[in-house]
Order: C-alpha cells, then sequence, then structure tokens
C-alpha cells in the first residue's frame, strides 16, 4: 500500500517548485515586514541595542510581557540584529534568571528551527543573502566535512551560533541530529548568562567583587587566545572529526579489497579444480589411444 502511495506522488515540477518557493518567500517577507512596522509603529524599534530600553518595552506590555519577549529571542535569531545577551540580560531583570531561562530557550529553539529550515528549504542563495556569501561557503564546507563539530561549536561562544544553525540547513545533516545539538547546547549558553548575569551566583557585592574581577581578567584573556588562535582551533577540530570518518571510510575500503580478494582466490581456486578435472578425464583417452596403437603395432 506505502509502495503504491509512494509510485503514486509524483515529482513537483520546475514550475510548482518556482510557485511553492515564490509562495513561501513572500509570507516569510510578508511577516518580516509585519514585524518591522509593528516594531517601529510601537518604538520598539529604537530599543533593541538597550538592556533598560528592552526591559522598560516590556514591562509596558504587562500580561503579554511574556509572549512579546519570546517572539523577541524568536526573531533575534534570525531577523532582528539584537545580540541575544542583551534580550536576555533584560529578561533576567524582569522575571529572574530560571523563567527567562524557559522562557529565552521557547524563542531561541523555535528560531534556531526556523533558521535551519530556511537553509533546507530555499538553499544557498538565501544563507548568502543572509550572512554573506564568504560566510556561507566557509561555514558549509566547514559543517560537510566535520558534522560533529557542530555539537561543540554550538557550546563555545566563540562561533556565531544563529549563523551555523542556518548554513546547517545546506548541509546533509538530519533535523534530529539538529534538534538534539540544540537541545543539548543552548541550554548551557543561556542558563550561564541568566544566573551569571542576575547575580544569584556571584553576587555584585562584596567577595563577589573579587570574584567578578578574576572572571573577567579569565575571559578576556581565553577570548584574546580563542580569537587569536581561532584559525587553528577550527583546524583542529576539523580534523579530529574528519578523522574519526576518514578512519570509518578506511575501515569499509580495507572490508571491500578484503572481499574483493576473498572473492578472487575463491574464483582462481574454481579455475585451478576445472583444469585439475579436465585432465583428470583426459587421462584416461591417453591411455586408451596409447592402447589402441600397441595394438596395431602387434598386428
Amino acid at each position: 500500500m506505502a509502495e503504491n502511495e509512494k509510485k503514486e506522488k509524483k515529482p513537483l515540477t520546475k514550475k510548482r517548485k518556482i510557485i511553492r518557493s515564490v509562495v513561501v518567500a513572500v509570507i516569510i517577507v510578508a511577516i518580516v515586514v509585519l514585524a518591522y512596522y509593528i516594531l517601529v509603529w510601537t518604538g520598539a524599534w529604537e530599543y533593541i541595542n538597550s538592556v533598560d530600553k528592552i526591559r522598560e518595552l516590556i514591562l509596558s506590555l504587562g500580561f503579554w510581557g511574556r509572549f512579546a519577549f519570546v517572539m523577541l529571542q524568536f526573531l533575534q535569531v534570525t531577523f532582528l540584529p539584537i545580540p541575544s545577551t542583551i534580550s536576555t540580560l533584560a529578561g533576567v531583570l524582569i522575571y529572574g534568571p530560571l523563567q527567562t531561562a524557559l522562557l529565552s530557550l521557547a524563542g531561541i529553539m523555535l528560531g534556531s528551527v526556523l533558521a535551519f529550515w530556511l537553509g533546507r528549504q530555499f538553499g544557498r542563495k538565501l544563507v548568502a543573502f543572509m550572512v554573506g556569501e564568504e560566510t556561507c561557503k566557509k561555514w558549509t564546507d566547514f559543517l560537510t566535512n566535520a558534522k560533529y563539530s557542530f555539537v561543540v561549536m554550538m557550546v563555545l561562544p566563540i562561533f556565531p551560533d544563529d549563523v551555523l544553525c542556518l548554513v546547517a540547513g545546506l548541509t546533509n545533516m538530519t533535523w534530529k541530529f539538529f534538534v538534539l545539538t540544540n537541545l543539548i547546547a543552548r541550554p548551557i549558553g543561556i542558563f550561564m548568562t541568566c544566573y551569571l548575569g542576575s547575580g544569584e551566583l556571584i553576587p555584585y557585592h562584596g567577595w563577589g567583587l573579587v570574584a567578578w574581577a578574576f572572571i573577567i581578567v579569565l575571559v578576556g584573556i581565553l577570548l584574546y587566545l580563542t580569537f587569536k588562535y581561532r584559525p587553528q582551533i577550527e583546524n583542529f577540530l576539523k580534523t579530529k572529526f574528519r578523522s574519526k570518518k576518514a578512519t570509518s571510510v578506511n575501515v569499509e575500503a580495507g572490508r571491500e579489497v578484503v572481499a574483493q580478494e576473498s572473492k578472487q582466490h575463491q574464483t582462481s581456486e574454481v579455475i585451478d579444480e576445472n583444469v585439475n578435472k579436465q585432465e583428470a578425464e583426459s587421462k584416461p583417452s591417453n591411455e586408451n589411444l596409447d592402447q589402441n596403437k600397441n595394438d596395431k603395432e602387434g598386428i
């Protein structure tokens, strides 16, 4: 039954693909334009780069503030030029670390899924338009050759996680792998930002000032080293994860070689057996010829 359904389902023609792509593109553009005009109309566009202003805007919405915050986190992944740290810290000032972390996780996960879908649905042209041709090519090649490095890069803050979600849609990465990676990696960064930014783990007074001074210096050193040696880090990740893939390929190639050699050996044995059989069959015939020859000479 399932096979018949597959046979009956005809592949999309070029014309239908173009129409479908245009319809989806129009819908997305309409959503973006509508969101932009709503932000401008409400005055929210002027708030996007300030923690205090975003906080004021969300508080002014009252009950609907939580929904607006989730939508804000959702849109900043792909469409709005808002650093996620700024919007997350604004949420911490309003809802506290735990609630902000959960709301942010919901919005950012939905935005990440949308980013992956955009890359998978519309392909390279859209992604290159959104992130730039050079950036698109660089990360597409990287993830194609080292898919499992995506897990590490989504955790480390030196990599553009939102861009990676878009580009991942261009590779052979499966939906399952993408979603699982985000479910593991996203909460780590979000919860760390919320709880460290709230001052609950390390206060902004007393001993906390010494701890924060140490952390700031340490983070500054780490950021300097990671940005300075970023190409080496990227090459290491690519080599590390590619080597596993290469090992797997080599093992498969080795198995194929062994199978071919075994097949050739079996073929050789069959040939030798047939030759021996033919020689054994021809031996009695030669003996009969010799016997007949001797009989004639006797006569």
